[in-house]
């Protein structure tokens, strides 16, 4: 899988530039470069937490597809939303994407 997205403040300033690649991954951010080993790697650097990266993907293709401890509300997709939430393990954690499209 390859692909790439990118975070942007409020204000639409560039916040980090995600990209990935079979066996790696990098992230661009506060302006540094590090290059991790998977997206799965470089996702839990950058956000600090665990995330189902092949699940989040899945939900944002609107596929409700389960990943242990999260829940998914795939809702508001038609208006380019999606809220999910890790239950556990503890601490909680809310995940929320707004797509520009």
């Amino acid at each position: 899988m390859t692909g790439e997205l990118s975070f942007f403040t409020p204000i639409g300033s560039t916040l980090a530039l995600l990209a990935w690649s079979p066996g790696s991954a990098t992230l661009k951010a506060r302006g540094g470069m590090w290059e991790f080993e998977s997206v799965d790697e470089l996702v839990r650097n950058a956000t600090g937490t665990d995330i189902p990266v092949s699940a989040l993907f899945d939900w944002l293709a609107g596929i409700a597809t389960t990943a242990p401890g999260w829940q998914a509300d795939l809702s508001q997709m038609a208006a380019g939303r999606l809220n999910a939430r890790r239950l556990s393990p503890e601490p909680a954690a809310d995940l929320r994407v707004v797509l520009d499209r």
